[in-house]
């Protein structure tokens, strides 16, 4: 069972949907109990960095998300805002996150966009640092995927990146740091791509 953590944030409907359609089972839920037996996680998100935070805490689904990740290593998915969650710090709301990758969430620099509007929207290429990532098992080299955001990841050790996308210049768009995946596009709305990275990770 996947449960898809929900915080108050996130099109939860859509990758439940999703996921349904593959096969797997996947409920939508803020109970701690059910999070806790759960054998694999999904952190949504779509919204603001702080919001998301506050949400976390004020709902003690922070602690149990720390321990379920940090210390029992459960398999954990984050889409979009949920992946910046699991950064130490974001520039949206100049709030910590999470922690558990070494890597910040910064805004895109309009200097280096060439004139390409913020939020980045639409469909884009990925180019795949990882190839033994299981996430991109049965994917191409560069497949593509569905993005909208305005924030990015910005990583201090370049091993955790797992993918990386071009918006004005190179960014990081995926990442894994052993249990922990995140993936700043959303699967859910791409297609024959996104419902592979799905069910790749409902069985790694």
């Amino acid at each position: 069972m996947i449960t898809i953590v929900n915080y108050g944030l996130g099109n939860l409907a859509s990758i439940q949907n999703m996921c349904r359609r593959l096969g797997i089972e996947a409920c939508i839920s803020a109970d701690r109990d059910v999070i806790a037996a759960s054998e694999r996680l999904i952190l949504p998100g779509v919204g603001h960095f702080r919001k998301g935070m506050e949400n976390l805490r004020e709902s003690g689904l922070k602690d149990l998300l720390d321990e379920l990740v940090g210390v029992r290593h459960r398999p954990i998915l984050g889409i979009c805002l949920g992946a910046q969650l699991m950064t130490a710090h974001s520039e949206e709301g100049d709030v910590d996150g999470l922690g558990w990758v070494d890597a910040v969430t910064v805004g895109f620099d309009a200097a280096r966009l060439g004139g390409r509007k913020v939020p980045h929207m639409g469909w884009a290429d990925i180019s795949i640092a990882d190839a033994a990532d299981p996430l991109w098992k049965d994917l191409p080299q560069e497949p593509r995927f569905y993005f909208v955001h305005a924030y990015h990841f910005r990583f201090s050790i370049p091993e955790e990146v797992a993918a990386t996308a071009v918006h004005g210049y190179d960014f990081a768009c995926a990442f894994r740091k052993g249990n922990i995946h995140g993936v700043q596009f959303h699967p859910e709305k791409s297609h024959k791509f996104g419902m592979r990275v799905l069910s790749n990770f409902a069985n790694c």
